[in-house]
């Protein structure tokens, strides 16, 4: 359940906005002013914050950049106020949010924060073996870590493990570990005490403190720094949490699921990640498969994504024609349900008539496969390089910069793969992405984020 933080009064639009959000299952906290909201994020923590333009937004991302609080404002006000909201845009904030408030608007900022609110969709024998499994395993308290390549379904299957267990009536939380740089990941995970650190004004709990009584999920925890991982395996040990400044261990009772699309066996013999946290982790482990490897589930989910992005976008329902399932089932689908899920928003945008038909599927282009030819008559020409020389009086920043972008347009904003391409972790990627946005760069975004592209939360 997404937890959303209203900060005005409720007896307006606001108020509108928190019902709509209450209807589509969020679970809403309200707060008469920023240093109201301050502290229940300090208790309670949240995932959205939707702020009045009356407010001083500003000063709000400002206290929580300085106490390492991580969690996306979005501006509120009428249309008529665009200077207010092009300063909350130009202090931090991610979004402007128009009042009186759309449903839809709101449920894409949803989904954009929790990922994908359904359970899984599946059709495939694969899928159905797996989440028998899963739901098999769902009632037991073990730690279970969940891989797969990047697009397949992690969080959601996550998700489907939280509502089956014993625990679905508590707190569903979870956490981005490459998202953050170090100092705010130590901070989220484990909360802090007045003082601890420069800007700390007053104690925070972290995200086990916030999960207690229900489930806390660590995506991408292959990019998690190694001394954290010291700190992590502890609290798993002993089922209680220091925070940054604490002088005592809070007890805490959460039920630990991991995710990671890295293979950690591999990550554990290049030194790179704990052997012991492995073990901890690894107690269950579920691989969810690359779509290629389930084509029963193309065509089940390509009717899904029709039918969410035609409501999502006020457009006629349509159904995929034979002709263009047929296109979909003959891609190999390298960015798994995420290609497919921004395969089919594209779709609905293009689809005229009765029918999505395959004029409206524009699929990712794959690399050509070299020719081969058994005798061949006569000697190829090899492909003409790029010149070094056409980079040739440019700087390094800017053949870096080039690079960086073009690889992550190439793999549709997810920057785990592009990272992966890159060759460097995805730490530094989103680092490099920061920098580039800051100069004005455009900077692609993750499928299935497109209403929402400063929310920046693909899975």
């Amino acid at each position: 359940m997404t937890r959303v933080l209203i900060i005005g009064a409720l007896d307006a639009e606001l108020g509108q906005a928190a019902r709509i959000a209450a209807a589509r299952g969020a679970r809403v906290a309200q707060a008469d002013g920023p240093a109201a909201a301050l502290v229940r994020l300090r208790t309670e923590g949240a995932d959205l914050v939707l702020c009045d333009l009356a407010h001083d937004i500003g000063w709000l991302i400002e206290r929580l950049a300085a106490e390492r609080i991580a969690c996306p404002v979005i501006a509120c006000g009428r249309n008529a106020d665009a200077a207010a909201a092009v300063r909350a845009i130009q202090a931090g904030a991610k979004e402007f949010l128009p009042l009186p408030p759309d449903a839809e608007l709101i449920a894409a900022m949803l989904q954009a924060v929790a990922g994908e609110a359904e359970g899984p969709v599946w059709r495939d024998p694969a899928m159905a073996t797996l989440l028998a499994r899963a739901e098999a395993l769902a009632r037991a308290e073990a730690s279970v870590l969940v891989t797969g390549e990047s697009g397949t379904g992690k969080e959601v299957l996550a998700r489907f493990l939280h509502a089956h267990s014993r625990r679905s009536r508590g707190p569903f939380v979870a956490l981005n570990c490459a998202a953050l740089p170090e100092t705010l990941l130590e901070s989220e995970l484990f909360g802090h005490e007045k003082g601890a650190f420069s800007g700390a004004i007053a104690a925070r709990k972290g995200k086990f403190e916030q999960a207690d009584g229900g489930t806390l999920l660590l995506d991408e925890i292959g990019e998690m720094d190694a001394r954290l991982q010291a700190k992590l395996l502890r609290v798993i040990q002993e089922r209680e949490v220091d925070k940054l400044g604490g002088t005592a261990p809070v007890k805490v009772d959460v039920r630990l699921l991991a995710a990671t699309n890295r293979d950690l066996g591999a990550e554990v013999r290049a030194g790179r990640f704990r052997e012991d946290l492995w073990f901890r982790l690894n107690v269950v482990a579920l691989h969810i498969p690359p779509l290629r490897e389930r084509p029963g589930d193309v065509a089940a989910l390509a009717a899904h994504f029709a039918r969410r992005f035609a409501a999502a976008n006020g457009l006629p329902q349509r159904a995929v024609s034979p002709a263009a399932e047929a296109l979909l089932l003959a891609h190999p689908w390298p960015g798994n349900v995420r290609e497919l899920e921004n395969t089919l928003h594209r779709a609905v945008l293009l689809a005229e008539g009765g029918w999505i038909g395959p004029e409206a599927i524009e699929l990712t282009p794959l690399r050509a496969a070299p020719a081969i030819t058994a005798v061949p008559t006569a000697t190829p020409a090899a492909p003409a390089p790029a010149p070094v020389s056409a980079l040739v009086g440019r700087r390094m920043e800017e053949v870096e910069r080039d690079l960086i972008i073009e690889t992550l347009t190439h793999c549709l904003g997810n920057r785990t793969r592009a990272a992966e391409i890159l060759g460097i972790s995805i730490r530094t990627l989103r680092n490099k992405l920061h920098e580039y946005r800051a100069q004005g760069a455009p900077v692609p975004v993750a499928p299935g984020t497109g209403l929402l592209p400063g929310l920046g939360l693909g899975r």
